[in-house]
């Protein structure tokens, strides 16, 4: 599981995040994140996959210190980090990407492939394809399916549906759902309705600071979430 606590974050002099406290678990299947634009959502993230440093509190791996470990360490333990930026390797093709994701995995990569391909067809279909010419959805998927090969316990997914149409939305939201069957999802989204249609869990960032935090369905039926986001 991954423990945040009391964390305050900066960028130089600018602080993002305020006295931020939660906890993802292994039991849970989906836990949503949302909020406006700069509200510190992707930040977190961040802090989570041992990329950016906290300025106060702490955030523990499985009851390690983030801080005391590197990024590969944290995947290692369980926690994979899909970015908004998806961070292709364009001129690779399709099946070298999802190699690339297995590199922590300790498993069959032959056998977690084939679960991928399971899950995302296309992918099987266009595995000799360079990652750069696919569509934004296709891509979106392999950036997914690149996360699954490291055969996650948490899968935190950072805007997945960024820059996609509606239809395609839609398919990867369903995948999601998927997904969460058999590994725990951390989802950033700005999609409001979605994410909190799916999550058990949900936490509503604004400013840095968590103003509250409710079941997916309860948090989306409050007055301040439809006056604000729906």
């Amino acid at each position: 599981m991954i423990e945040v606590d009391e964390i305050d974050v900066s960028y130089g002099n600018i602080q993002v995040l305020w006295d931020l406290s939660f906890t993802v678990s292994e039991d849970d299947r989906v836990v949503s994140i949302v909020g406006p634009n700069g509200a510190g959502k992707s930040t977190l993230l961040r802090v989570m996959s041992g990329l950016h440093p906290v300025d106060d509190g702490r955030v523990t791996a499985w009851g390690d210190d983030v801080a005391g470990l590197e990024p590969s360490d944290i995947v290692k333990r369980g926690f994979v980090h899909v970015s908004e930026e998806r961070n292709l390797f364009g001129d690779m093709s399709v099946r070298e990407n999802l190699e690339m994701g297995a590199y922590t995995q300790r498993g069959s990569l032959d056998e977690t492939m084939q679960e991928v391909f399971e899950l995302f067809p296309i992918l099987e279909e266009r595995q000799d394809q360079r990652a750069a010419s696919m569509s934004g959805g296709q891509q979106q998927m392999l950036a997914i399916g690149r996360g699954l090969m490291a055969r996650p316990k948490i899968l935190a997914l950072d805007e997945p549906s960024e820059g996609l149409a509606p239809k395609i939305t839609n398919r990867v939201f369903e995948k999601i759902e998927e997904i969460s069957d058999n590994v725990t999802v951390l989802l950033v989204e700005q999609h409001v309705h979605k994410a909190l249609g799916l999550a058990d869990r949900a936490y509503l960032l604004e400013n840095g600071e968590i103003i509250t935090e409710d079941t997916g369905p309860s948090l989306l039926e409050s007055d301040h979430i439809k006056e604000a986001y729906l």
